[in-house]
């Protein structure tokens, strides 16, 4: 906890969302009074935005994947509990939310591996211009086998070769949206019959080992240019790409000490290629299920637990092996063993050393590790704070179990004490995305794509290593 006088972290919370019927928290769908079902309808997420903005949230951020999850249970399973699947474009969502809405954010996740930067760069820009600079792009590189074979391929391109290819993605699109256009090329002269001056844009003329792109964006300059970046770490070449040029970056950890470690590690990285460490903040996935009293609380949390998949987690996490089929003494390393099996995606999430049985009950019990709190307002509301100020996050993602019941409770229950401790920022009518969360608009001179606000950088042929 923070020592009296002095100054208070405030959370950032963002509502964690994806558009299907089974994101994270699996089968929640069947509870009544769930809205899942209703994500193919617009007035889903206007109700959903406008609930959001009122609640304080700083942004709705929408993950997303384009394959299935067909490893575990094929195809068959994944269509069965709607994991994932059907799941629209999220960048088709924000502006009916916009519309709705005057300063809620909106967080979209969208890959660098299988479509070209141009194009994702007008569109980002499109959204920027039209929100009034409410975007943020979750860098992602895409893991899915079957998303590759959707794009061509035979199998995923290779984790490194991904990254090399994220970080001239990057690369070009910092040139598109922070060097092609000047901040003043609109003119709209009447008598001079001049809409955008001669020589405000300008050709980027890009070339490098995976892209070819002459420019300029065909969107004008935009209120943060390049649109506020997120990004989650996890292998060496993640935190490498994160600390390179990531804002907001998703961090995870067992324990307080290593989600501290983690942080620390990342910000030395970011001084070290020459940024500012205070220019990152850190996220985790949370869940909370809040009550008016303790049991209140305990009893929503069993409730939903009632309707809880095992097998939509299986599909999810791609096992390789059915925890449910497996003497639960057994270490998941000792029971991927038994089958031939290497140290894969149940060896990641759970840990080798983890028995079945335990593993069976993290699932089971949707606690997903220590963020995750179950209490009154007032034991919630301890808890964050003590994330905030022992764990030195920076903000949340909310895992939702039911919609819209976990942001009305978030609305109703939790936001009020954090306002009332001063941990919850009043939002103004307005803002940029990234104002909001740093004070400025558009990114500092310490990034990298700061560089291409040069025009004469822009003809630099080589291309910067920046992944």
């Amino acid at each position: 906890m923070m020592t009296a006088g002095a100054s208070l972290k405030p959370l950032r919370a963002n509502l964690f969302e994806m558009a299907c019927v089974s994101h994270i928290v699996h089968g929640m769908w069947r509870a009544p009074g769930n809205a899942r079902h209703r994500f193919g309808e617009m007035s889903f997420w206007l109700d959903l935005a406008r609930l959001a903005e009122d609640a304080g949230f700083d942004a709705i951020f929408l993950a997303d994947v384009v394959g299935v999850y067909d490893r575990f249970g094929g195809l068959e399973a994944a269509l069965r509990q709607g994991m994932q699947v059907p799941n629209l474009d999220p960048l088709m969502l924000v502006p009916a939310m916009a519309a709705v809405t005057s300063h809620l954010g909106f967080g979209v996740t969208f890959s660098t591996t299988y479509e070209p930067p141009f194009a994702f760069a007008r569109r980002m820009s499109t959204l920027d211009l039209l929100t009034g600079g409410r975007v943020g792009w979750n860098v992602v590189t895409s893991y899915l086998p079957n998303a590759a074979r959707n794009f061509g391929l035979d199998d995923e391109v290779p984790h490194d070769e991904r990254y090399d290819r994220a970080g001239e993605y990057l690369d070009v699109l910092y040139k598109l949206w922070e060097g092609s256009w000047d901040d003043d090329a609109i003119v709209a002269d009447v008598q001079g019959d001049v809409f955008s001056r001669p020589g405000s844009a300008r050709y980027i003329n890009h070339a490098g080992p995976h892209y070819r792109v002459e420019g300029p964006n065909l969107v004008q300059a935009t209120p943060q240019r390049t649109p506020l970046i997120f990004q989650a770490t996890g292998s060496p070449r993640g935190l490498e790409l994160a600390a390179g040029h990531a804002e907001a970056i998703f961090i995870g950890g067992r324990t307080r000490d290593d989600v501290r470690r983690n942080i620390a590690q990342t910000r030395a990285r970011a001084a070290a290629l020459g940024r500012d460490p205070a220019d990152l903040k850190f996220y985790v996935m949370a869940g909370l299920v809040p009550g008016r009293t303790e049991a209140e609380a305990q009893e929503k949390a069993a409730r939903y637990r009632e309707f809880y998949s095992v097998e939509g987690a299986l599909v999810h996490a791609q096992a390789e092996i059915d925890l449910r089929a497996v003497d639960p003494a057994l270490t998941i390393g000792e029971a991927l063993a038994q089958q031939g099996r290497s140290i894969g995606n149940m060896g990641r999430r759970f840990g080798p050393e983890q028995t079945i049985g335990a593993a069976l009950k993290q699932v089971g019990t949707f606690d997903e590790g220590r963020f995750f709190a179950c209490g009154t307002p007032t034991q919630i509301a301890d808890e964050i704070e003590s994330w905030l100020d022992e764990d030195g996050i920076d903000g949340i993602n909310l895992r939702q179990y039911h919609s819209f019941e976990t942001a009305q409770d978030f609305a109703t229950l939790i936001a009020p004490e954090l306002r009332r401790r001063g941990r919850m920022p009043e939002q103004k009518r307005g803002e940029t995305l990234r104002g909001r969360l740093f004070g400025h608009d558009r990114l500092p001179a310490t990034h990298p794509a700061a560089r291409y606000r040069d025009p004469a950088a822009l003809q630099v042929k080589e291309v910067a290593n920046a992944s």
